[in-house]
């Protein structure tokens, strides 16, 4: 049973995944990357199998590659807490089509379900706040998500974090391809770029 504090995570991602448009999707390693593919497999979906606290940095990357088109970070809170710095630096280069959504269950998932310093008591979207993010907060229900699916389109003030706090529990995972070569090349060909 999913506490009323917390969103079941395959139905928050699927449904920030409807009426996608030209969405790109960078999905932090473990769950996030689970959640993006049972929600429907895209060329526009960028998984990320290593670099463990990158995908904001990566993120923030493919924001300033691609200044037209709306992107969206999906990360857990273990590697937004690994990569804390990168978000001073995500609020400095203030890319004006860049969203993290931090999936937050409190807990380090991929190694044991330990508690996060997030399970502690740490506010992520404060964080993001005291780095100069343009806007941040928490959302704990589904009209959260439908808000912040709605608003991934729209034109906006700087870089913006949302904390999305989700139940703590493993789910089966929906494994995306693990060839880096072949989902490099099939994001690159999705914006039109060369492949090799």
């Amino acid at each position: 049973m999913v506490s009323p504090a917390t969103l079941d995570r395959r139905q928050a991602v699927a449904a920030l995944m409807a009426e996608r448009g030209d969405l790109l999707v960078v999905a932090g390693l473990g769950s996030p990357a689970y959640d993006l593919h049972a929600a429907g497999d895209h060329d526009a979906n960028f998984y990320l199998w290593g670099a463990m606290g990158g995908a904001a940095l990566t993120g923030l990357g493919l924001a300033q590659a691609q200044p037209g088109r709306p992107v969206l970070v999906l990360t857990g809170d273990g590697e937004a807490l690994m990569g804390l710095g990168g978000l001073a630096t995500i609020a400095v280069a203030a890319p004006k089509n860049l969203t993290i959504a931090v999936l937050d269950n409190g807990h380090f998932g991929e190694t044991g379900m330990q508690k996060s310093h997030t399970g502690h008591g740490l506010d992520l979207a404060a964080v993001a706040a005291a780095c100069g993010l343009a806007e941040t907060g928490t959302i704990r229900d589904m009209a959260g998500i439908e808000t912040l699916r709605a608003s991934l389109h729209q034109p906006a003030a700087g870089p913006r974090l949302f904390v999305v706090k989700v139940e703590a529990r493993n789910l089966p995972r929906s494994l995306p391809a693990r060839d880096a070569v072949y989902l490099k090349n099939r994001f690159r060909g999705h914006l039109g770029l060369g492949v090799n």
